[in-house]
């Protein structure tokens, strides 16, 4: 399908934004791993497992070039990239404990290691660390709107835990994905816009940008979890609908398949098993509903990238439209 044959492209999209942004994604590297003194060496071991284990860092992309084009500076950029992404972490150590995984972009979780106390502490470490790296931006108006971003993700969290079967599952669906990820990707374009001190236009034209290519970096995950390679991905096929949780491609289907059994029993109990849901599985792969969620994943990165002709032309505009295409481009 096309999602898998766009490797080349992805390639040469990776080389236009990415190499553009080498040295400053370094920097940020350096400072997440610049821990203050006296922490425990097994905190030290843990953070280099964790930001070693083959993460994107397309959100401090996403800072470093929005900041660049539009002139803000430099080093206030890294440290705020570097929260982000410290808080993008703290995050990836919470879900997997509460999903249980014990593989993570092919790298053992952190609870696959440790007992649940120890990576509980662990991630809260790494909030109270990304919190510290915001405070060092010096912008009280960051800092709240860095707050406003943590909280609700886990708020998006606790509720996805307590999820119960709904009426609007497309509604809950968005909702959800905004908390979960283009919360953060809103963060990480709005965020060094007013640091820029460029007009309220502008930063409003990042947020939507930010959360647009959010928006379609999850419906893409969500499109990987049924059609990626299960060691790439990190989980078997379909770990999200196996555990009764509903995404894109499976309410594509429902809409278009309202009366298949199966999937109304998904909707009906939240949860099925065995034969069914394998059914299911294979009912949603072969229909066209992972077509229609990418199609959907396309119309945001296409908002995405309409809302940069506001801006002066430039490398760094270019590389930002090329980095919305990368999201609907990537295979992992």
């Amino acid at each position: 399908m096309q999602l898998i044959s766009l490797v080349g492209i992805m390639e040469t999209t990776k080389v236009t934004f990415f190499d553009l942004i080498r040295e400053g994604l370094a920097e940020v590297e350096m400072r997440m791993r610049s821990c203050p003194d006296g922490h425990h060496p097994k905190l030290a071991h843990a953070i280099n497992h964790l930001l070693s284990s083959g993460g994107k860092r397309i959100r401090p992309a996403v800072t470093l070039l929005t900041g660049g084009m539009l002139q803000a500076d430099h080093d206030r950029l890294v440290t705020l990239a570097a929260a982000i992404e410290m808080l993008h972490t703290a995050t990836l150590v919470h879900d997997d404990l509460i999903d249980k995984s014990i593989m993570r972009r092919g790298f053992p979780t952190l609870n696959a290691k440790w007992t649940t106390g120890a990576t509980v502490l662990t991630g809260d470490y790494l909030f109270a660390r990304a919190a510290d790296l915001a405070t060092q931006v010096e912008s009280m108006e960051l800092v709240s709107r860095f707050s406003n971003s943590l909280m609700t993700i886990v708020n998006g969290e606790i509720t996805q835990l307590f999820r119960t079967p709904s009426d609007t599952p497309r509604e809950d669906y968005f909702r959800r994905i905004y908390a979960k990820t283009a919360a953060l990707f809103e963060m990480a374009a709005e965020g060094p816009a007013m640091l820029s001190g460029t007009d309220e236009r502008q930063i409003e034209a990042m947020r939507i940008y930010g959360n647009n290519v959010g928006s379609a970096f999850q419906i893409v995950d969500d499109v990987l979890d049924f059609v990626g390679n299960p060691e790439q991905v990190g989980k078997p096929t379909a770990s999200d609908l196996r555990q009764g949780l509903i995404t894109l491609p499976t309410l594509c289907y429902l809409e278009a398949n309202s009366q298949d059994k199966d999937i109304a029993a998904l909707m009906n109990n939240g949860h099925i098993a065995g034969r069914r849901i394998e059914r299911l599985i294979e009912s949603i792969s072969s229909s066209g509903a992972i077509e229609k969620a990418l199609q959907e994943a396309r119309g945001y990165v296409d908002n995405a990238v309409s809302q940069l002709a506001g801006f002066p032309s430039s490398v760094e505009r270019e590389a930002l439209a090329d980095l919305a295409e990368y999201v609907v481009q990537r295979t992992v």
